[in-house]
């Protein structure tokens, strides 16, 4: 618990503080004095004043951060500290300003993505499993061993890239062309035929709805015991078990069963030995079950062998993927709302700070790579609420300013002080809903 609530802390208190660097960044462009930089809310523990004015603190709770900007100059005041209030500022200074913090937090997404395309990590390659029976895979002609290059025209490395190509296509439906390399090792174009799939943390994954899974790992040998009949047998570390008895091309669980059934009897074994062809005997001994039954033992613990691939590119590169994983981002998320609206997609999808956080505990021990991940969608998300035309959000503030614009004059206070009560009547019921799925999936 402690681990998920520092993760929590330290991922909010990261991407809020960008966001405020961003207002400050460019209201310090613009000349407007920044009174304060707050990292973290509450009793301020450590505070010093730098040569412009501004009191940079640190504060008791640890969640996110704040600018505060001298709006109105004090009475009294010199032109020049007139000039540096943001209400003296121009319109087009006032919404560079307002906007900064969103565009600060999808910057900070297309650096971590970008960080993790030249970082590099292993993943599996896009190997696919045959297709389960009427499925869009198997009625576009997938097969088992079929290796995904290409989605749409974007090359694919990984298993990860595959589903993130597809992801657009699963959740509003339509066709997407898909290069693969069979398992004989040509090469094929083939055309994917799904429906809108319906969104819901309850729902089956479309991935797998589509008929496209990941093919299962073959199992590898990674121990054997001392004087078992796995070594009797000849077998080593590193080999790759293709049939086993009458299976052929098992599984880890298919081969455990499989020698459990058969105590004392001898069965074929075909290997791939670091890409030669091996058969050998195996007569698994008898052992006495806890329930009295005789099972079959080999004294060989089994793990799994996948192909796996180095997912790296080069500066430039990573920078691009970084630029359009986050513009995607943006597209999918503003769709996913626009569809809730329209209720084509379930308000269940809506998640908390209880939910965030447990991702981001989960990231976290998953790895670094993992974790760096979570933040930049986090930092997606943020950066797109706050831009929706929401009174009390940088969005609404960024609506007032284009009614400025159109009325040629301030948007009279009235409407702004409703807007604040229908803003903050809209914020209410959003947290409202997202704690009520946070604790429902809490205790379901």
């Amino acid at each position: 618990m402690l681990f998920t609530l520092l993760a929590f802390a330290l991922a909010l208190g990261l991407l809020i503080t960008f966001h405020e660097l961003g207002h400050y960044w460019v209201a310090r462009r613009c000349g407007v004095h920044v009174v304060r930089f707050s990292v973290g809310f509450g009793k301020v523990l450590l505070r010093r004043t730098d040569r412009n004015g501004t009191e940079w603190a640190l504060s008791a709770i640890p969640l996110g951060g704040y600018v505060k900007m001298q709006d109105d100059p004090p009475e009294g005041a010199s032109a020049a500290v007139v000039a540096m209030s943001f209400n003296q500022k121009t319109l087009a200074q006032r919404s560079a300003i307002v906007a900064a913090g969103p565009i600060a937090n999808l910057l900070l997404a297309v650096l971590l993505y970008a960080g993790l395309n030249l970082m590099g990590s292993q993943e599996p390659a896009a190997i696919l499993a045959q297709p389960a029976p009427n499925t869009p895979a198997a009625l576009a002609g997938f097969q088992a061993g079929d290796q995904i290059l290409a989605v749409s025209g974007t090359n694919i490395q990984s298993w990860s890239e595959a589903r993130w190509g597809l992801i657009d296509a699963l959740t509003s439906g339509g066709q997407v062309d898909i290069q693969v390399q069979s398992a004989s090792g040509a090469q094929q174009n083939r055309q994917l035929s799904v429906t809108a799939g319906e969104i819901s943390p309850d729902q089956t994954d479309l991935m797998a709805a589509a008929g496209l899974a990941l093919a299962a790992p073959r199992p590898q040998v990674s121990q054997v015991m001392p004087g078992g009949a796995g070594e009797q047998a000849g077998l080593q570390v590193g080999d790759v078990i293709t049939s086993i008895g009458a299976l052929q091309q098992p599984n880890a669980n298919q081969v455990v069963t499989e020698i459990q059934q058969h105590p004392g009897s001898e069965l074929p074994v075909s290997l791939d030995r670091y890409g030669a062809s091996i058969t050998l005997s195996l007569l698994p001994t008898t052992e006495i079950a806890d329930d009295g039954s005789k099972i079959g033992r080999i004294g060989v613990l089994l793990g799994a062998d996948f192909p796996m691939v180095t997912v790296r590119y080069g500066v430039l590169d990573s920078i691009w993927r970084g630029t359009t994983r986050t513009g995607d981002t943006v597209w999918l998320s503003l769709k996913m709302m626009a569809r809730m609206v329209t209720g084509d997609v379930s308000l269940r999808n809506v998640s908390g700070p209880v939910t965030i956080a447990d991702y981001a505990g989960q990231t976290a021990r998953i790895g670094l790579a993992a974790y760096i991940s979570f933040l930049a969608l986090i930092s997606v998300s943020i950066g797109v609420l706050n831009l929706l035309p929401i009174p009390m959000l940088d969005g609404g503030h960024l609506m007032y300013y284009l009614m400025e614009a159109v009325r040629g004059k301030p948007v009279p206070q009235s409407w702004m002080d409703n807007g604040q009560r229908i803003g903050l009547a809209l914020l209410a019921a959003l947290m409202a809903l997202a704690f009520f799925n946070d604790f429902s999936r809490l205790f379901s």
